[in-house]
């Protein structure tokens, strides 16, 4: 998930390093008397991890959120979740104006709505505990399937310049959140690319974010889109399954195989591939295939590298610039 140059501060954490900077306490949830257990009858208790983000200016107008003060990024920390967990995330607002933190994908109730209409903000200098649950698939009593959480999601501001976030929105305040079910395979590493109107991760052509794997590992993007405009997501030389993880479940699986799928506001989505598979190193480009947007600027490379790091034709100590 690393990116280089200057946006290697601005990927997605690593799961090692989200566990470890978060801080997380598992618990067993004792009944349910509080926010964090609102389920349904006969539920089992939920194991309950704990976080802190905080809201922060950046540079030029822009917010992010970050797991520690001053250490705020566009997109803010991929956050990950497995079914069955509860995550309570203390939002710190570091910001000068009201904002909050809406979720996209799992439970929760009123409180952690993070929006005016619901009284679920946090004014400048205060904070907030918003509470995310997750669920397994399963059966209803009416013999109805129900849809677990498991997907590729997001959380973003829903107040800042307007009741709806898009102050928020447009200057940064969003981020990825993965929920996964067990047995899912895991990647070796991780890219967020956030179509947010004319740019990529709230950058602009010239400056759009270079992803860099090695080949022969397994790369999960998470693609989430904001703004006005609908964009088409394309990665040059890789493939996945259309379906929730990108991955075919066997040789006879009917899934459709795609290397486009068209995005709009609000819409987020995720898959794997393996970098480089049957197409080999080099510089692969990742955009928008809508041609004025393209032509805009949005677009930006996904390195595949040799294994110890390096391209043919790289000088000694490195892969060029």
């Amino acid at each position: 998930m690393t990116e280089v140059g200057r946006g290697a501060s601005r990927g997605a954490l690593s799961r090692r390093a989200f566990a470890t900077a978060a801080a997380l306490t598992p618990l067993v949830v004792p009944g349910q008397s509080s926010a964090a257990t609102v389920a349904k009858a006969g539920d089992k208790p939920t194991p309950i991890r704990r976080m802190t983000l905080y809201a922060e200016k950046l540079p030029n107008g822009q917010m992010g959120y970050g797991l520690k003060p001053g250490k705020a990024t566009i997109p803010g920390p991929l956050i990950e979740m497995t079914e069955g967990e509860t995550l309570e995330i203390t939002m710190v607002n570091n910001l000068d104006v009201t904002a909050s933190l809406h979720v996209h994908g799992v439970d929760y109730d009123t409180a952690s709505d993070g929006t005016k209409m619901n009284n679920s903000v946090v004014e400048p200098g205060g904070s907030r505990t918003y509470v995310w649950r997750t669920h397994a698939p399963g059966r209803r009593t009416s013999g109805v399937i129900e849809h677990g959480s498991a997907g590729y999601w997001h959380y973003h501001d829903h107040t800042v310049g307007t009741d709806h976030g898009t102050g928020g929105i447009r200057a940064g305040l969003y981020g990825p959140l993965v929920v996964r079910r067990k047995g899912d395979v895991r990647p070796h590493k991780q890219f967020t690319v956030v179509f947010n109107d004319m740019t990529i991760n709230n950058r602009a052509a010239n400056d759009t974010p270079q992803f860099v794997a090695k080949i022969g590992e397994r790369v999960e993007f998470i693609v989430i889109t904001h703004g006005d405009f609908f964009h088409t997501f394309h990665v040059h030389g890789h493939r996945w399954a259309d379906n929730r993880t990108g991955l075919l479940e066997s040789p006879t699986d009917p899934t459709r195989i795609i290397d486009t799928r068209t995005t709009g506001p609000g819409d987020s989505f995720g898959f794997q591939v393996v970098a480089g598979d049957r197409v080999g190193t080099g510089m692969w480009m990742y955009h928008c295939h809508v041609q004025s947007h393209a032509d805009m600027g949005m677009a930006g490379m996904f390195v595949v590298t040799d294994k110890d790091g390096t391209m043919p034709g790289d000088p000694p100590g490195g892969m060029r610039h």
